[in-house]
């Protein structure tokens, strides 16, 4: 009995000391991070900053690879079934995972069991804005305005967008009355607010500023749960009256389940601290309005599991649907 004890503490003790070591070994060779979009946008932004400092503080190669299509499904499945070794990433997005998650009814992954989460190291938050010639200057103005004024619409950059879903809850909380008209991208969605084809938008200030600045359109609150640093005197939806509607976009690193919580832990820890030494990470978003969050694994794992379970709510309430 004492022997085969020996044997069972000896076995455990070294599988307890395998996996820190594993970790400090690794990465023993290139790591790639499958970003489900297309070059360019904020995600890939994130990515290829993140992938660039690692590679430098690692000495490994970390390299974004793009695989765009099917609202991101694509990419994210192939992570998701990927070995959980430590040598592939996901950069995903809050529309990958937590909107499909909401309207998809069946998909090859699941976001919760499937991933560990690593960190939301950076967020957008939207911002409500309408075109000049509206005649409301602020969110009780707005409400009053679209119900006696029947046909006033709204722009998302897409059917069943993180946009989509936010103003729907909106529009569920305040009586609001305004229609979805859906755009292919977040540019066309800006666009058709600027010439006046829509009177309203839950878009990103990363999309708005520029707008908003050049007084081509009004910004009315806050979708975040506090005020912007670049637009201070903007009030957020809460106070103005509308609580709960924390909406954005937010651009994360996670790894398949099952890839060692010591990796997981050494790749947060290297990212945080990327951030924290290398401003021109932090200041090539919070100029734009996005904000540097850098959430830890159990709190992105808390944050995902809610927002799926509030998401899934307002779908079916505003009756958001999409063909899988």
């Amino acid at each position: 009995m004492g022997a085969s004890g020996c044997v069972v503490v000896l076995a455990a003790g070294w599988a307890a000391w395998c996996v820190p070591a594993y970790a400090q070994k690794w990465p023993e060779r290139p790591v790639r991070i499958v970003n489900p979009t297309q070059p360019g946008g904020p995600s890939d932004v994130m990515a290829r900053s993140v992938a660039h400092k690692l590679s430098e503080t690692l000495g490994q190669t970390f390299v974004v690879d793009n695989r765009p299509g099917a609202n991101g499904i694509i990419g994210v499945d192939l992570v998701a079934k990927a070995a959980p070794d430590g040598y592939t990433l996901l950069a995903g997005t809050n529309g990958q995972l937590v909107a499909n998650s909401a309207v998809f009814p069946k998909l090859p992954f699941d976001a919760l069991r499937d991933f560990a989460p690593i960190t939301i190291a950076v967020s957008s938050p939207f911002v409500l804005v309408v075109h000049p010639n509206v005649a409301a200057h602020s969110v009780a103005e707005l409400v009053a305005l679209t119900k006696g004024r029947p046909g006033m619409s709204y722009s998302s950059f897409g059917p069943a967008s993180i946009a989509h879903f936010g103003m729907e809850f909106i529009n569920l909380r305040t009586g609001m009355r305004l229609t979805h008209v859906p755009y292919r991208g977040g540019a066309p969605a800006a666009a058709a607010l600027v010439a006046g084809e829509v009177q309203a938008s839950l878009d990103s200030v990363q999309n708005q500023l520029q707008f908003i600045k050049g007084n081509r359109t009004r910004v009315l609150a806050a979708a975040n749960a506090t005020r912007l640093k670049v637009l201070p005197d903007t009030p957020t939806l809460a106070e103005a009256g509308v609580q709960g509607a924390e909406f954005g976009g937010w651009y994360a690193l996670l790894a398949p389940a099952g890839t060692p919580r010591a990796i997981v832990a050494r790749l947060y820890d290297e990212i945080v601290k990327a951030y924290k030494s290398t401003p021109e990470m932090r200041d090539r978003f919070e100029s734009t309005g996005s904000e540097v969050v850098l959430t830890t694994p159990a709190a992105f794992s808390e944050r995902m599991r809610r927002e799926i379970a509030e998401y899934t709510k307002v779908a079916r309430a505003a009756k958001i649907t999409l063909d899988q």
